[in-house]
């Protein structure tokens, strides 16, 4: 097993990035599914033939508009054309389903197009820019991958045990895509403007002149 620092030029994206290619399959877990993230690897993703997701229970926070870390990225206004393009990739592409509780870990499964295991990536890790190491992470995150396709084989079959037990549902998908397809919509700004003042002068106990 090879250590992944998730800093500098050894990062989870620097190995996930290249072998993101046509064909291909990828398996996640993840306690989170960003925006962000998945702006960095969009044309790998695009390319893949399909992709198994496990995300948390319903009302967990997916986190998808990013952290604090990724106020730059909310900057750019790309996030509608953003949510666009994910929603659309999960209808096409992957396949969801929720776990029973929070997800302490995660894991990323690489496999070709007859889904044999290329390489496993586990740990500390998400599907969010600090995650795959585009932003700053906790220093104390322990990541591996695999470097012989005999671990990469034994340690997909944890992934697959709980694919597996999970309950294939339509309705889980269907959720999360609307979920998605809600930032994609249209808001007039006057809805924009009141949500920003509601969120600035919520706490303070005062009414707003109209």
């Amino acid at each position: 097993m090879k250590l992944i620092r998730n800093v500098g030029a050894d990062r989870v994206i620097d190995w996930l990035g290249p072998q993101l290619t046509t064909g291909r399959r990828c398996d996640l877990v993840s306690s989170a599914l960003s925006l962000f993230a998945f702006a960095e690897l969009l044309p790998g993703l695009a390319a893949l033939e399909r992709c198994c997701l496990i995300l948390p229970p319903p009302g967990s926070d997916r986190a998808l508009l990013g952290t604090a870390a990724d106020r730059a990225a909310r900057n750019r206004l790309q996030t509608r054309w953003l949510a666009s393009r994910l929603s659309q990739w999960l209808a096409d592409k992957a396949e969801v389903r929720r776990a029973h509780g929070a997800i302490p870990q995660g894991a990323i499964v690489l496999r070709d197009g007859e889904a044999r295991p290329l390489q496993v990536i586990l740990g500390s890790l998400a599907f969010s820019t600090d995650g795959l190491g585009l932003a700053p992470g906790n220093p104390l995150s322990l990541i591996q991958a695999s470097e012989t396709p005999e671990e990469a084989r034994l340690l997909s079959q944890w992934f697959d045990l709980q694919w597996s037990s999970l309950v294939a549902d339509a309705g889980a998908q269907a959720a999360v895509i609307a979920q998605v397809q809600s930032l994609a919509t249209y808001q007039a700004p006057f809805l924009v403007y009141s949500l920003i003042l509601h969120h600035l002068f919520r706490d303070r106990g005062e009414d707003l002149d109209e």
